[in-house]
Parts: structure tokens; sequence; C-alpha cells
């Protein structure tokens, strides 16, 4: 089992600090702006918080959205779905037997793993195009960095990952795991 709480907080805090002039902002997810991003990320805390519950219904059996409009109090509701999120896989149920979230059957343990990727990646990403520092702590990259770095040695995963930017092999850890997804780790918005 795995411990959520760390990164959901970290993102939620990311998220309340993004300014309503940043929502039209790029993002380093090809083509994304930062609202569409957003709403991803409310979005995926719902289904995986479902995924971690097994409660199969529309929120599992939707595959995952990009052009979903923010909810009108994202700032509040978002971080609480990343409470919720956390607090879902802190349940020993949420990482056994099976699950699903956006329309795929996978292994429980399997399911929060992605969840806490997306997390972890998808907060870095809000808190670049927002101009915000982000920081991932050691157990979090200790769990995430093996799990991406097993999926870019697949290759680029559409709709996931790009292929890998490359880094330094003594790179900060956050910079190596955002490298791996496709992602530049010295990104902005004006580059």
């Amino acid at each position: 089992m795995i411990d959520l709480t760390t990164a959901c907080q970290r993102t939620a805090d990311v998220l309340v600090q993004v300014t309503d002039d940043q929502l039209t902002a790029p993002t380093p997810c090809q083509d994304l702006r930062l609202d569409a991003l957003l709403a991803h990320i409310g979005g995926l805390a719902l289904a995986f918080n479902a995924a971690a519950r097994k409660e199969f219904g529309p929120l599992t059996d939707t595959p995952p959205s990009f052009d979903a409009p923010l909810d009108e109090d994202w700032r509040v509701r978002y971080p609480a779905r990343l409470t919720e999120l956390a607090l879902a896989f802190s349940r020993p149920a949420a990482w056994q037997g099976m699950t699903r979230a956006g329309t795929v059957d996978f292994p429980a343990e399997v399911a929060g793993m992605v969840a806490l990727t997306e997390v972890v990646i998808h907060g870095w990403d809000v808190a670049r195009a927002a101009g915000l520092p982000y920081q991932v702590d050691a157990d979090t990259a200790a769990v995430v960095l093996p799990h991406v770095t097993q999926i870019a040695a697949e290759g680029p995963v559409e709709g996931l990952f790009a292929r890998a930017v490359p880094v330094a092999d003594d790179a900060p850890a956050l910079d190596r795991l955002v490298a791996m997804t496709g992602r530049d780790p010295g990104w902005s918005p004006g580059r």
C-alpha cells in the first residue's frame, strides 16, 4: 500500500494558487491549456476515487477527458477531490483485486500507481504553466520513478507518455520523472 496523501496535498496546494488570468496559459501537455488540464485533474481524481472504492459506473467506464469545462468552484472542489482520492487509497482494500478506470480493467495496485503518477506529473504540469514551484518528496519519487521508468522503456504511449526526453543520470528525481513522460524539465510557458 502506498500513501498518496503528500502528493495529493502538494498538487492541491498548487491548484489553489492558479489565477484566473493564467487559465488560458499553455502547459507542458501538448496542445492543452491550463483550464483543460485542471478540469482533467478534477475528473481523474473522481475516476480513481471510484476505482479505489470499486464503485463501477460512469466514473470508471468513461475514457479520460481533456475537453471538460472547469467547475465554477474548482479551487475548492478539485483540492477536496484530491484529498478524497488519497483517503480512498489509504484503505487496504483499494490495493487488492481488480478495478477499473478510464474503461480499462487492471489490478488495483496498478490503478493506485497510475493515480499517484497522474497526480505528481500533472501537479508539475500545472506548477510549470503557472510559474509556481513544485516538489516531490523522496518517498513518492522512490515509488513513482520505477513505475514511470518501466512504462517509458516500452516506448511512447499515446495519450499518456511521449518519447522520453534525455536528462543526466544524476538529475533530480522530479526532472527524471517528467523527462521519462516526454516533458522537458526546463519547460516554461514562453519557451
